[in-house]
């Protein structure tokens, strides 16, 4: 059975950096998974991309060498259980602002004794290149469990989240996090109250031995990011990767048409 090197590096304390896969496209998963990024995250939340559409990316992201990973729409059992038993290596869970939320995301990620993942499905095991058997034995060693901190709760609650076993990383949404405080959703700021709660987040990880990620826009900040001490670092997305370059040419040749497009 194949490991997951990217659970292994966080574990390890080394920094992993990957991208967000928006676009509801095998072809673009395809393109993405040769580029280099140690993990892709499916993005399940806020795109048209179906579980279908999601299992198909799994599947070539795994094939690449690549960790494919998802971010489920939203923290219940049947989203979780599905993005795994479909393929995914790990998952990334929404709005996580208890620890009772918390427990229940490990509860559905993992098989007893650690949590109450049911049994089932083909297509884990065939991406860990490996029998159904061997998946329910070692899959509780290789999912990588990704919890959310973007709201003024988690920061507040933080302790007593990330204190619960089988949580791996946990993962600032700095616009969900900006608008939680009634401030403009945006990826970065001096704003006190949000490097004040950027800042707590990472120390509270550190302490409970779990991995702290953040999503940033561009290689400089994942740099520093890093150099502050998150492992987990997600630049932009292959969308706002391709507008950038888009936008990058046009100013280059001097036909900017002065619209905004997004970033992320």
């Amino acid at each position: 059975m194949k490991t997951n090197p990217v659970r292994a590096k966080l574990k390890q304390g080394k920094p992993s950096v990957g991208t967000w896969l928006t676009l509801p496209d095998p072809v673009a998963a395809q393109l993405m998974a040769r580029t280099g990024f140690d993990w892709l995250t499916v993005e399940l939340e806020h795109t048209p991309i179906t579980f279908e559409t999601a299992a198909q990316c799994f599947a070539i992201i795994a094939a690449t060498g690549a960790v494919p990973l998802a971010r489920v729409p939203w923290n219940t059992g049947e989203n979780i259980k599905r993005v795994l038993d479909t393929g995914a290596w790990g998952i990334v869970v929404p709005m996580v602002n208890s620890r009772e939320e918390a427990e229940a995301v490990v509860a559905a990620a993992r098989y007893q004794p650690v949590g109450q993942r049911s049994i089932g499905g083909q297509l884990h095991a065939a991406n860990y290149d490996t029998d159904p058997g061997t998946y329910y034995r070692r899959a509780n060693e290789e999912i990588l469990v990704v919890i959310m901190a973007e709201h003024h709760l988690a920061v507040e609650r933080a302790d007593e989240i990330f204190s619960v076993p089988g949580i791996d990383a946990v993962f600032i949404g700095p616009n969900d996090l900006h608008n939680s405080m009634g401030k403009a959703p945006v990826f970065e700021s001096d704003d006190r109250e949000f490097v004040e709660a950027v800042e707590h987040i990472l120390k509270t990880a550190q302490t409970h031995n779990v991995a702290a990620g953040i999503h940033v826009l561009d290689a400089e900040t994942a740099l520093r990011r890093i150099k502050q001490g998150f492992q987990f670092v997600a630049v932009a997305s292959e969308a706002g990767l391709m507008l950038a370059k888009a936008q990058e040419t046009l100013r280059a040749l001097g036909w900017e048409s002065g619209r905004t497009v997004a970033k992320y």
